[in-house]
C-alpha cells in the first residue's frame, strides 16, 4: 500500500469516527487514489486533481465540480502531513457544485410512483420498493436509514421504528400511523412468503434475499418517477428519492403555518424527527418552505 492510499484510509477513519458516513466520497477519492498510482503520482498538486476531476470529457461542469470538492476536502487535510501537497483554488473550474432545489412531491406523484414498483419484474422487488417508499414519504427518514433497518427496528407491534447510529451517531424512534403499519404487515407477510430464507436480516429485501444498496435503490427509484410521468421542474429541480424527506419536511411546516402554529418554537420538534444534530440543520426546509410553492395534494 502505498503512503497515499494509507492517507486516505486515515483521512477517512478519522472524518467517520466524526459521524460522517461518506460513503461517496470514499468512493471517489479511492479513484482518484488509484488515477494518481497508475500515473505514479505520489503527491497531490493542482494539475493531478483537475485532470482526475475533468473526467469524463462528456460529463456535466457541475460533476467535475462536485469531484474536485471531495479532493479539495482530502488535499487540505493532507497538506498538514505533506506540505508539498497543493490544494485546488475552490474557483478553478466553471462549474462549482451547487445545492439541488428540492423536488417538493404531490401526493399524488408519490402515489404515482408506487404504483409504477407494480410493474417491476420481480414480485418480491414490486412489494419491497412499494413498501419502501411509501415508508420513505411518511417518515421522511433518510434512504441510507430505512435499507439499514433490521427486522427488529420496525416494531409493527408498537407502531415504531426504530433508527440506529444514523448520520452522526444519533439514534431515534419514529411513531408510525395506524395505515402505515397495516401496510408494513402486508409487506411482511408478502416478503416472508416470497423469501422464507432470506440471506440477510434486513427488513427490506433484494430479490436475492440481501441487503438493498443505495445506488440500486436510487437508480429504480429514479426508473420509476420517469414511468410515472414526473419530469424536472427546473434543471436543478430534479425528481431524487431524498426529496421525499424535503417533501415530507415542508408539509409538516406548511401545515403549522396554516394552523397558527408558532413555527420557531415548535422547530426543535421537526430537527428531532428528521435526526439533525441541531435545529439550525433543519432552517433549510423551513426556507424551502416558505419560497418554493407547495402544489396541493390531490391523492389521500
Amino acid at each position: 500500500m502505498n503512503e497515499l492510499r494509507s492517507a486516505l484510509q486515515d483521512y477517512l477513519r478519522v472524518r467517520r469516527a466524526l459521524g460522517y458516513k461518506l460513503t461517496e466520497t470514499g468512493r471517489l477519492l479511492g479513484q482518484f487514489v488509484a488515477y494518481c498510482e497508475q500515473s505514479g503520482t505520489t503527491t497531490v498538486t493542482t494539475d493531478v486533481a483537475v485532470a482526475w476531476a475533468t473526467l469524463p470529457a462528456t460529463a456535466h461542469a457541475s460533476w467535475w465540480g462536485q469531484r474536485l470538492s471531495k479532493v479539495r476536502c482530502f488535499a487540505t487535510w493532507l497538506q498538514t502531513l505533506d506540505p508539498a501537497t497543493e490544494v485546488p483554488p475552490p474557483d478553478i473550474l466553471p462549474g462549482r457544485p451547487r445545492r439541488a432545489v428540492p423536488y417538493l412531491y404531490t401526493d399524488a406523484e408519490v402515489c404515482a410512483i408506487m404504483a409504477a414498483a407494480r410493474s417491476l419484474r420481480s414480485p418480491l422487488q414490486q412489494h419491497t420498493y412499494h413498501a419502501l417508499i411509501g415508508l420513505l414519504a411518511v417518515t421522511g427518514c433518510r434512504v441510507g436509514e430505512v435499507i439499514r433497518l433490521d427486522r427488529d427496528d420496525v416494531r409493527l407491534g408498537t407502531g415504531l421504528v426504530r433508527v440506529t447510529k444514523s448520520k452522526f451517531n444519533k439514534s431515534r424512534e419514529i411513531p408510525l400511523h395506524p395505515s402505515t403499519v397495516e401496510a408494513l404487515q402486508r409487506y411482511v407477510q408478502v416478503r416472508d412468503r416470497l423469501c422464507p430464507k432470506p440471506r440477510s436480516g434486513s427488513f427490506f429485501l433484494s430479490t436475492a434475499g440481501s441487503a438493498l444498496t443505495y445506488s440500486r435503490v436510487r437508480s429504480t427509484f429514479q426508473r420509476l418517477a420517469q414511468q410515472a410521468g414526473l419530469r424536472p421542474r427546473t434543471g436543478r429541480c430534479r425528481p431524487r428519492i431524498h426529496d421525499l424527506r424535503h417533501s415530507l419536511a415542508c408539509k409538516i411546516l406548511i401545515g403549522w403555518y396554516r394552523a397558527g402554529v408558532d413555527v420557531q418554537a415548535q422547530l426543535p420538534l421537526l430537527s428531532t424527527w428528521m435526526g439533525h444534530v441541531k435545529p439550525e440543520s433543519t432552517y433549510w426546509y423551513y426556507s424551502d418552505s416558505r419560497v418554493i410553492p407547495m402544489p396541493a395534494p390531490s391523492c389521500a
